[in-house]
């Protein structure tokens, strides 16, 4: 991200966003006993309320990386990126779909980490560890995807004076500060933040790039129409299939991010987490429409970039917005900084996710099940320094463009959607061939991807494998004698009713 920013005015940006993150955490740490419990560490004592809840969902789908990477994809494919206005939509009907349902189950079994509910649902050791493989996988790609980012957006705005690896190692840094001293309430405190300045900023970038053109959205057509028509023609069938594979690969398989799922978990009440989301259904056309509208100005202002080249869009497009005057100048420096606080804040979350189910679904169900609450935290966090340290160890050469490390993620993780969705509202669905449709279909995915052959007549290798997935899931639970999945159902609702009655026994509730 090539940027002509003041290398000092970047500088001082960073460090103010800094230290806010830092004032933040320190604050909403301070006088808690946050490392004596999962709960209050993990998910903010379950006690988000609307403004906090809908700002720290927005930032679990909308990161700085949605405007770095996305406006450059715009830029190379034109209209037909259009799709990510309703792959976020979908994402959002998704949510509607199950996060209610789910969170009253959450509230009365006392969830933590999203595959206590696969564990709380089927009660099979082999489905709860293979879903807990895949949504690490996820996490994993997702922290890489987020850390790559930091280091290029930071840098950029620097004017290169703080280099890639030293912007990744110092916004690192002052993450893990942050997340140790406040928990999940210090990141959405931060959410709330640097929400805030990346909506005002995209808007801004907006405003000024229309003005570089000189005209409006129709001239900008007409011309693109002359100089790239392929880019603002009808697509061709088989990009129309991929555009359909993308929107059930993205909104099946972000709806189930971990850190999202924990977000729901968090809601104070199921009404706040209704409105909340319903407000966030707003979110794609302003948010992904308007990045969309940033990259078509791009085909305009800077015509024939390649692909290494068109990475760098925003940051050229911000540098001649910058020049209009003192106002846009200070706002693009604010922008960019924003841009890295709102990565660092989506590093976070799935770091936090990362930390909580190798704490509580790792070493509290499989290694040390007697473990006190407290060591489990600590547990959890040293373990997301190791993490860490792995993925910087990756970043220093990140694989491909931003958005291929994007799509990667979704492959395996979007093979949990049957087991954690259809569970909740099938009752026969089968522990058995939930685990096979989800191991087969982890395993075209992953082949697909492995031999390079992502795709097969424009459909995503995961979209592939979920409908094999799901038809394993399906057929298999069917094929399952009614009499013994009725048994089955009775076991697991006497198992569920026992859990249920110790927790209240553990914590003084009635029940």
């Amino acid at each position: 991200m090539n940027l002509t920013f003041s290398g000092a005015d970047g500088i001082i940006i960073l460090v103010v966003y800094a230290v806010i993150m830092l004032v933040v955490g320190y604050l909403a740490g301070r006088g808690k006993k946050l490392n004596e419990s999962l709960n209050d560490y993990y998910l903010a004592g379950k006690n988000l309320g609307i403004v906090a809840l809908f700002f720290t969902l927005y930032a679990t789908q909308y990161s700085g990386n949605t405007v770095v990477g996305y406006a450059p994809n715009a830029y190379r494919e034109g209209f037909s990126w259009l799709q990510s206005i309703p792959f976020m939509t979908i994402i959002v009907g998704v949510y509607l779909m199950f996060a209610p349902r789910l969170y009253a189950i959450s509230k009365r079994a006392n969830f933590i980490t999203p595959t206590d509910w696969v564990t709380y649902r089927f009660r099979n050791k082999a489905v709860t560890i293979l879903a807990i493989i895949l949504m690490l996988w996820g996490l994993g790609n997702y922290l890489l995807e987020q850390l790559v980012a930091i280091g290029q957006a930071a840098s950029g705005l620097t004017g290169g004076t703080i280099p890639y690896e030293y912007a990744v190692i110092g916004f690192v840094f002052v993450m893990l500060t942050y997340e140790w001293l406040g928990g999940m309430k210090a990141v959405a405190f931060t959410d709330v933040m640097q929400g805030i300045v990346l909506m005002i900023g995209i808007i801004v970038l907006l405003i000024g790039a229309l003005t570089l053109t000189g005209g409006g959205i129709s001239s900008l057509t007409s011309d693109i129409a002359t100089t790239a028509p392929e880019k603002i023609g009808v697509p061709d069938s088989i990009t129309s299939v991929n555009w359909l594979s993308m929107i059930l690969l993205v909104g099946f398989g972000a709806a189930i991010y971990p850190h999202a799922v924990q977000r729901i978990y968090s809601s104070q009440s199921e009404r706040t987490l209704k409105r909340s989301l319903s407000r966030i259904a707003l979110m794609p056309p302003i948010t992904t429409g308007f990045v969309l509208i940033i990259g078509i100005i791009g085909i305009q202002l800077f015509p024939d970039l390649d692909t290494a080249a068109s990475e760098q869009l925003v940051g050229l497009m911000a540098n001649e917005v910058a020049a209009i005057n003192g106002f846009y100048y200070w706002t693009m420096v604010i922008l960019f900084g924003g841009i890295v606080a709102a990565i660092v804040s989506t590093a976070d979350s799935a770091l936090l996710s990362f930390s909580s189910m190798v704490s509580n679904d790792i070493y509290g169900k499989y290694i040390n099940p007697d473990a006190p609450e407290k060591k489990k935290v600590k547990v959890g966090k040293f373990a997301g320094i190791g993490v860490i340290a792995l993925l910087l160890w990756i970043a220093w050469n990140p694989p491909g463009t931003l958005y291929q490390i994007f799509v990667l993620k979704f492959e395996l993780l979007v093979q949990v959607f049957p087991a954690f969705v259809l569970g909740l509202y099938w009752k026969r669905l089968a522990a058995v061939p939930v685990f096979w449709g989800m191991l087969t279909g982890a395993i075209i995915a992953a082949v697909m991807t492995l031999t390079g052959n992502s795709t097969l007549l424009g459909v995503h290798g995961g979209v592939i494998g979920l409908a094999a997935n799901f038809f394993i899931c399906t057929v298999g639970s069917l094929l399952i004698p009614v009499n013994r999945a009725k048994q089955d159902e009775a076991e697991e609702r006497s198992s569920m009713k026992l859990e249920e009655i110790k927790y209240n026994e553990k914590t003084g509730s009635l029940g």
